[in-house]
C-alpha cells in the first residue's frame, strides 16, 4: 500500500520539530531529516544506562556540561540514536558541534519552563510508541486517523490562527504551529500541557465553560481586564459525540470570526470528534490486544511463541512481575473494595502506570491487565545474573511512586529463559501475589522464595476445603467445648504455640494474667486430651490450626 504524497512521516525528527517546534523544542545542531523514523523515547540515566531502541530520541534530563554531553553523543551515536534533547539554553561549543556531526545525533533544546514529563507524554502520543500489530493507518477527513496534531494544523490553516485541542479537563491534547503569534498565556498553556489554574478559574467565573458545554456553536471570548488573564481574544467550540462532550477547540484570534470561518470551525469540531473517538477506540483495542498477547505468552501453548514475537520479546530472557490490589486493605476500606466500574477503572489506571514505569526501565517491556492482575515482562540485558534482585528494585521504585492509594502489591517470578520458564515464572508470580494480597503486614513486594511456606499453607487450605476436611482429634474437642461453653481454649492453644511455649509472651498477646493463662492451658490439655510435651502432637495441632481452623473458631478456612 503506497502512502499519499500529502501524508506526513509517522515518527521522524522533522515531524517532531514541525509539531512541537517553536513552543517546546528547537533544533540546536544537526539534520533532523537525515535519520530514520524514531523508534522510541528514552530518558537518560547516568547511573543505570537504559537500553535504547533503534533510532531512539533521548531526553538528557539534568545534563548541561558540554564535555559530558559530547561524550554522551559519541556513545549515543554508537547505539544508533536519532537525537538528544537538552534543557535550553544549550552552550554549543566547538567540541559539542564536532561530536554531534561525528555521531550523527541531532541536538535539540527543550524550552525553559516546560516539564520533562509533559515533553515525554507529548512525544509518546505523537510517535504512537508501543503500538502492537497496528496496520496501515486509516484516513478520517483526509488526515491520518487519530493524528490530532495534523488535525490541529489543518484547522489552523482554515482559521488562520493558532489552535489547541483540549480535553474536558483543559489538558492540551495537541496544538498547531504558530503558537508564538498568540499571547503569553497560550505559550504557558502549551509548555505546561494544561490550561493554568488561574486562567481556568477566570473562564469558569465568567461562565465560559458553562456556555461552551451548552452550545453547539463557537463562542467568542473577549480578553478579561485582569492582568492575570489572557490578552488576546479566543474562539472556542465544544467537541461532541452525541450528548457527550469530548473536549474543545480553542483558537487565539485578533477578533470575531467571519461567518465562513465560524462554520468551518463548527464542522472541524465534528472531524475532531471522530479522531478523538478513534483514539479512544484505538487505545481500547490496543489494550485488549496487548492483554491477549501477554496472556497467550504466559500460558504457553502453541500461540505463545508468536505472541512473544508480536510483543517484540522473542528469544530474550525475561523478568516477570505482577501487580495487584491488596485484598486485606480493600477489606479494611469498603469503598476500595467495591467491585464495580470505579474499581475496574482504578485497576486500569494502576495498570497503565505500571506499563509506563516499565517502559522507562526498558523500551521493549510489555505490561497488561489480565483479569484483576497486571503482568509485566521486562527483557534482561545479556549476561545479567541478578534478574530477581533487579525486579525487586523495579517493584519498590514503582510502589514508591504510586504511593499508598489502593495499596498495590508486586509479586516477582524467577527469570524466564524460554517458554517453559515463562510459564513457570508466571505460576510462581501468581503464588507470590496471592500471599501478598491476603496478608495484613507491611510487606508489599515478594519473590516466591520469600514466601514459599505461606504459599504452601494456602495451597493446603485449598486442598482441605476442596475435600471438605474438618478438624479432628484434640482440636475438634477444643472447638466443640468453646462453642458449648463460650470459652477460649482454641485461642489459648494458638497463642501458646505461636509464642513457642513462652507463657508470659502468650498471656501478654491475649491480654490476660499469666496465672489465668496457665489455668487455661491446663484445661486445653484436659479437654483436648493432648500431651503438650509431645512434639508430634504440637506439630499436628499447629498444622490443623493453620490449615483447617479459622481464627474466629472452628469454621473451615
Amino acid at each position: 500500500m503506497t502512502t499519499a504524497p500529502s501524508s506526513r512521516p509517522r515518527a521522524s525528527l522533522g515531524r517532531v520539530l514541525d509539531d512541537l517546534g517553536a513552543t517546546l523544542l528547537d533544533l540546536v545542531h544537526g539534520d533532523p531529516d537525515a535519520g530514520h523514523d524514531i523508534g522510541g523515547v528514552v530518558i537518560h540515566d547516568p547511573v543505570d544506562a537504559p537500553v535504547l531502541p533503534p533510532h531512539a530520541l533521548v531526553l538528557g534530563v539534568g545534563l548541561d556540561d558540554p564535555d559530558h554531553v559530547a561524550g554522551l553523543l559519541a556513545d549515543l551515536g554508537r547505539q544508533g540514536a536519532s537525537g538528544l534533547v537538552l534543557r535550553a539554553p544549550v552552550r554549543l561549543t566547538d567540541r559539542l558541534r564536532d561530536a554531534a556531526d561525528t555521531s550523527g545525533v541531532a541536538l535539540l533544546a527543550l524550552s525553559r519552563g516546560a516539564p520533562w514529563a509533559h515533553l515525554a507524554a507529548m512525544l509518546r502520543s505523537l510517535l504512537a510508541e508501543g503500538d502492537v500489530g497496528v496496520a496501515e493507518p486509516e484516513s478520517l477527513g483526509g488526515l491520518p486517523s487519530g493524528d490530532l496534531f495534523a488535525v490541529a494544523n489543518a484547522i489552523a490553516s482554515l482559521l488562520d490562527a493558532p489552535i489547541t485541542i483540549e480535553d474536558r479537563s483543559s489538558r492540551v491534547l495537541a496544538f498547531s504551529g504558530r503558537q508564538d503569534e498568540a499571547d503569553p498565556s497560550r505559550v504557558e498553556t502549551i509548555l505546561g500541557r494544561q490550561v493554568p489554574e488561574r486562567y481556568a478559574r477566570i473562564l469558569s467565573d465568567r461562565g465560559v465553560f458553562r456556555e461552551l458545554h451548552r452550545s453547539d456553536r463557537p463562542i467568542f471570548i473577549e480578553p478579561a481586564e485582569s492582568e492575570e488573564a489572557f490578552s488576546m481574544p479566543r474562539v472556542a467550540v465544544a467537541v461532541r459525540a452525541g450528548d457527550e462532550v469530548l473536549g474543545s477547540i480553542w483558537a487565539a484570534v485578533p477578533g470575531p470570526l467571519s461567518e465562513e470561518r465560524t462554520d468551518a470551525l463548527r464542522e472541524s469540531a465534528k472531524l475532531v470528534a471522530l479522531h478523538l473517538l478513534r483514539v479512544r477506540a484505538g487505545a481500547d483495542v490496543q489494550r485488549r490486544l496487548r492483554a491477549d498477547l501477554l496472556s497467550s505468552a504466559l500460558e504457553g501453548g502453541a500461540g505463545a511463541r508468536e505472541a512473544l514475537e508480536r510483543l517484540g520479546l522473542a528469544g530474550q530472557s525475561l523478568m516477570v512481575l505482577a501487580v495487584a490490589v491488596s485484598k486485606a486493605d480493600a477489606d479494611d476500606d469498603p469503598a476500595a473494595s467495591t467491585d464495580g466500574a470505579a474499581a475496574a477503572h482504578e485497576r486500569q489506571r494502576l495498570s497503565d502506570a505500571f506499563a509506563m514505569h516499565l517502559s522507562a526501565v526498558h523500551p521493549r517491556s510489555a505490561a497488561a491487565l489480565v483479569g484483576d492482575v497486571t503482568y509485566g515482562l521486562v527483557p534482561m540485558p545479556g549476561g545479567m545474573e541478578d534478574g530477581e534482585e533487579r525486579a525487586v528494585r523495579i517493584a519498590h521504585d514503582f510502589l514508591d511512586r504510586v504511593g499508598e492509594r489502593m495499596r498495590p502489591v508486586v509479586g516477582i517470578g524467577p527469570v524466564a529463559q524460554d517458554l517453559a520458564g515463562l510459564v513457570h515464572a508466571r505460576a510462581s508470580t501468581d503464588r507470590a501475589v496471592r500471599v501478598l494480597r491476603g496478608g495484613r503486614g507491611g510487606r508489599r513486594v515478594a519473590r516466591l522464595a520469600d514466601i514459599q511456606v505461606e504459599a504452601l499453607m494456602l495451597e493446603l487450605r485449598d486442598l482441605a476445603t476442596a475435600r471438605g476436611d474438618r478438624p479432628t482429634g484434640p482440636l475438634a474437642r477444643l472447638i466443640d467445648y468453646d462453642q458449648a461453653h463460650r470459652s477460649f481454649l482454641v485461642e489459648t492453644l494458638r497463642a501458646w504455640l505461636d509464642a513457642f511455649g513462652d507463657v508470659a509472651a502468650a498471656a501478654d498477646a491475649l491480654y490476660v494474667h499469666p496465672n489465668t493463662f496457665r489455668y487455661r492451658l491446663r484445661r486445653v490439655s484436659e479437654v483436648g486430651e493432648i500431651d503438650l510435651t509431645d512434639p508430634e502432637a504440637r506439630f499436628v495441632a499447629m498444622l490443623q490450626l493453620r490449615v483447617l481452623a479459622a481464627r474466629s473458631g472452628g469454621d473451615p478456612v
